[in-house]
């Protein structure tokens, strides 16, 4: 009678697993992993308490149940082991659909990517963002994709910025900590196309991009169209222009930078150009804004547009149809106040920028040359630099005599609204409009 009773408790467990497992088998293809789990631990017990009925070791059989239902143990065994196996099979199989269901699927490497700035590969063949501006884009499927970017300084954040879909969005920052990562959600299923802008200049540190994680995702390619390398300072930049975030003063110099918004990328997507960006804050043609050096002649082979480093810059990377170069305001600049502050030397200014220019010249002997002059500067100093942006183009065409002139541009003066006299986010795309037909011009020849 015992013994009876045991082997249909065997027969009642083995039965609750199998309802149990009924119930769940019509939605076991919606099951996610939080339910599947839960699903598992509630069979396990039968399946066990069946199992310790049936298969217990023999000195422990004889203690609990008699001969017959030793006998029936024996035939029952395997197929208690295959329900076990096949629980547990289909529920591997259901966790794995599960959990590939709520991971991105896909990964681009950086070292698939198709930048186009300045920019360097490391060691382990990451992307560093150098310039201003330097951009990449991709494609991919689904609602979001997972961008892995650390900033390279680890005490310090720069900041990027994106289109979706053609559409500008906003700026992003990047910390310095290692291994972060940025999630871009989408509007919905489908296809989208990203690209991706640094916002911030050379001197913030570079932002290091290891891999993009989404579904169906492949590197994209700038389009073949002329390119406009625009060579200057703060205000090629972008700097402290953007204060849609943080008001004057309340941030570091650069949560305010915006070089997609800057009139270079600008003035360059009005014509459907290319565009990169060499600039750095607070330079001149043979000083900076409050002391007597880097210039830029000294940074502009040097990749990060630093002094001091030894990592030259390919030129062959790019051949620009125009060379754009805006420096001056720096020069001219009073300083600081702090700093003792030489006035302003005419001489060194042209000569420096004459030499700066034929550099310029011999990296791209067949790039259109064009001075800017500063929409910051008024009265004498914008009259002093206008007369010798004119000196220098005059000795420039004079030494070659078979290329191209070169062609100056004067921006009307302006009142700018950004943080510390630079022009702001809107007065970019003023000075953007300015520049357009100047262009035009050129690329016509």
């Amino acid at each position: 009678m015992r013994s009876f009773c045991l082997k249909e408790k065997c027969y009642h467990n083995l039965t609750l697993i199998y309802f149990k497992f009924k119930r769940r088998q019509q939605r076991i293809n919606r099951i996610n992993a939080t339910e599947l789990i839960s699903l598992i631990i509630q069979i396990l017990p039968y399946t066990f308490r069946a199992f310790s009925y049936c298969c217990l070791p023999k000195s422990q059989q004889r203690n609990f149940i008699t001969y017959y239902c030793l006998q029936f143990s024996k035939i029952r065994v395997m197929r208690i082991k295959i329900y076990i196996l096949f629980i547990i099979s289909i529920g591997l199989n259901q966790l794995s659909r599960a959990g590939t269901h709520h991971q991105v699927s896909d990964t681009l490497f950086a070292a698939n990517l198709k930048p186009y700035g300045r920019y360097v590969y490391n060691d382990r063949k990451e992307l560093e963002l150098i310039s201003s501006a330097v951009h990449f884009g991709f494609k991919f499927s689904g609602e979001k994709c997972v961008l892995y970017a650390v900033n390279k300084d680890q005490n310090s954040h720069s900041y990027i910025q994106y289109e979706l879909d053609g559409v500008y969005q906003k700026r992003l920052r990047v910390n310095g900590k290692p291994g972060g990562s940025i999630t871009i959600e989408t509007s919905g299923k489908g296809t989208h196309i990203i690209w991706i802008y640094k916002a911030t200049e050379a001197t913030t540190g570079a932002i290091v991009i290891s891999k993009i994680a989404a579904e169906n995702i492949s590197p994209l390619s700038v389009p073949k169209t002329p390119l406009i390398e625009f060579i200057g300072n703060s205000i090629t930049c972008g700097a402290a222009s953007d204060t849609s975030e943080i008001p004057c003063g309340k941030g570091e110099y650069q949560d305010y930078h915006n070089a997609y918004m800057a009139y270079g990328p600008r003035v360059a997507r009005m014509l459907k150009l290319n565009y990169m960006l060499s600039s750095v804050s607070g330079i001149g043609i043979y000083r900076t804004w409050n002391m007597e050096g880097p210039s830029m002649p000294e940074v502009y082979e040097r990749t990060d547009l630093k002094i001091g480093t030894t990592d030259k810059w390919n030129f062959n990377t790019y051949s620009p149809k125009i060379v754009s170069i805006a420096l001056g305001t720096n020069d001219l600049s009073n300083g600081d106040g702090k700093t003792p502050r030489k006035p302003f030397d005419e001489q060194v200014f042209i000569s420096s920028f004459v030499k700066f220019t034929k550099l310029v010249k011999s990296k791209y002997p067949k790039a259109q040359i064009a001075l800017l002059s500063s929409p910051m500067l008024k009265g004498d100093s914008r009259d002093v630099l206008e007369k010798c942006l004119t000196a220098i183009k005059t000795q420039v065409d004079a030494d070659y005599p078979k290329d191209k002139p070169v062609r100056t541009f004067f921006f009307p003066a302006m009142d700018a609204h950004g943080c510390n006299g630079h022009p702001s986010v809107a007065e970019h795309l003023t000075l953007a409009t300015e520049l357009k037909p100047f262009f035009e011009q050129l690329l016509s020849q």
